[in-house]
């Protein structure tokens, strides 16, 4: 098994076109979102865009529209927040927009790649889902966030979850040859001795606080909490066959 990792929509492409699965981590918070919906028994059909196109893909597809945080009622509870999603009645489908993870999964379904959630909550499940598979090729791909101009911003939450998802598959998988890239962040998570810290203290867990919803990042840290493994089949993540 060979294991790569990389950045973003951009190396997601590149990568998985040698990668029979790919993981997607964005931590705070769209995959850990997918993962706390999946796991109470909801279909999750990622969006890209969070417009008025949102609602009419909810629509055609009989599903709940996830909203911004702030957008959340009483009436409708549902959000990109994991903290919300726990807590709102489960919907049978739900459309969750996310400009990041799901243009990251969209890139990577598009060659034909099977396409997997993983977060800090479910990187052990992911590992042992991944090992008892052996598919020849793993690409993991950290979401990070955007600069007001659109680029890139690597994000320390998400170099963890893909460093705990690597790490893991180090352990649990007979063999598996990691590129140099994806060592680093396996590395990086095992030498990090307070990963709970350092989720609640990096740049996007400091701009939740500020926000108003430290409850999101301390569901995110719930690291290894969980048994789901979110899987895309046919446009909609959904608990992976056993």
């Amino acid at each position: 098994m060979t294991v790569s990792f990389g950045w973003g929509p951009v190396e997601a492409r590149a990568l998985a076109s040698s990668a029979a699965y790919v993981v997607v981590v964005d931590v705070l918070s769209f995959t850990t979102a997918v993962g706390v919906a999946v796991e109470r028994g909801a279909v999750v059909h990622p969006y890209r865009w969070r417009d008025e196109t949102a609602v009419a893909y909810a629509r055609e597809r009989d599903a709940v529209l996830a909203v911004g945080r702030r957008a959340a009622t009483p009436e409708h509870p549902w959000s990109l927040s994991p903290a919300a999603l726990r807590a709102a009645p489960v919907p049978e489908r739900l459309v969750l927009p996310s400009p990041n993870g799901s243009t990251i999964a969209a890139e990577a379904a598009g060659s034909g790649a099977t396409v997997v959630a993983a977060s800090l909550r479910n990187a052990g499940a992911v590992a042992r889902w991944l090992g008892e598979r052996t598919p020849a090729g793993v690409a993991v791909i950290a979401s990070g966030e955007r600069w007001p101009d659109g680029s890139l911003r690597p994000a320390l939450e998400d170099l963890l979850g893909a460093g705990a998802v690597l790490a893991a598959l180090q352990e649990k998988t007979a063999g598996p040859a990691l590129t140099p890239e994806a060592t680093a962040a396996a590395t990086l998570w095992t030498a990090t001795k307070d990963p709970v810290a350092a989720l609640h203290g990096c740049a996007s867990g400091r701009e939740l606080y500020e926000y108003g919803y430290p409850q999101d990042v301390e569901v995110a840290a719930e690291i290894d909490a969980s048994t789901a493994v979110p899987v895309l089949v046919d446009g909609a993540f959904q608990e992976a066959a056993r």
